[in-house]
């Protein structure tokens, strides 16, 4: 790559690299998922085109598969996407592109590729790690997709294997990792306590969209014992804005003192 050294570029390449094919292999995993939901072959081929995003079509299918309302699954689908809505605010800055490259850059704009974006030291490096780690999963996705697709449908009856289950199995695979801190642990036993309660009484994929809410309510809840550097908040830059400036004079008068003393 111009203006890149060549370990730069090789450690560039490599990490993109790894990252697209890691993040490809699940494409097979929600091939198989989609046509044992009910969606045809090409029907999951054009979803992966168009929507490309794993969560969030992991969260259609499966509520489709459950026998759930278009509705309701596209809500919940849709739910699930506002992440990329915000990761776009981020790379836009980056990337600083117009027209039809401001299309499919909205197309290529998801976890991974934002995550390898992010994570370069120079807005050069920002710029091709984007692209490079997007069509590298956006190509890999779908074409394991389709080869997904095709072994599901050649399968048969997907009772028989137990994939009528694959569809949440799945998703759960996708969200274990994120449970690290208290606060997302929190939101997910609020969350599937909602889910319980109302499966028995609401139509599937209802209880998914008020399980939302629990994210609401554990945002609204009081943290205690919470340091000025755990708050990220307005509260919490305005403290730390007051510190700095209560540092500076400190240091200011100390600075003065001295040059009184010599």
């Amino acid at each position: 790559m111009p203006g890149m050294p060549d370990d730069a570029s090789r450690a560039l390449k490599a990490r993109s690299l790894s990252v697209g094919l890691a993040t490809s292999a699940y494409g097979v995993s929600f091939g198989a998922v989609s046509v044992a939901s009910g969606l045809s072959v090409w029907q999951t081929v054009v979803l992966s085109l168009l929507l490309f995003s794993g969560g969030s079509q992991y969260a259609l299918v499966g509520i489709l598969g459950a026998g759930g309302s278009g509705v309701a699954a596209i809500a919940t689908s849709s739910l699930l996407g506002v992440r990329n809505g915000l990761y776009a605010l981020q790379v836009s800055r980056i990337l600083q592109v117009t027209g039809l490259r401001r299309l499919l850059a909205a197309q290529l704009t998801i976890d991974e590729s934002t995550a390898v974006a992010i994570g370069q030291p120079n807005p050069d490096d920002q710029r091709r790690g984007f692209w490079l780690t997007g069509v590298v999963v956006y190509l890999g996705w779908n074409v394991t997709t389709l080869l997904g697709a095709l072994l599901g449908n050649a399968l048969g009856d997907p009772k028989v294997y137990g994939f009528d289950a694959a569809a949440a199995a799945a998703f759960c695979a996708l969200l274990w990792p994120r449970l690290r801190g208290r606060d997302a642990a929190a939101v997910a036993a609020l969350a599937a306590l909602f889910a319980v309660l109302l499966i028995p009484a609401a139509p599937a994929g209802v209880p998914v969209l008020v399980a939302a809410l629990a994210a609401l309510v554990v945002g609204l809840l009081p943290r205690r014992g919470d340091s000025d550097a755990g708050v990220t908040g307005p509260t919490g830059l305005a403290r730390r804005a007051g510190d700095g400036r209560r540092c500076d004079g400190r240091a200011g008068r100390r600075a003065g003192s001295a040059e009184g003393a010599s």
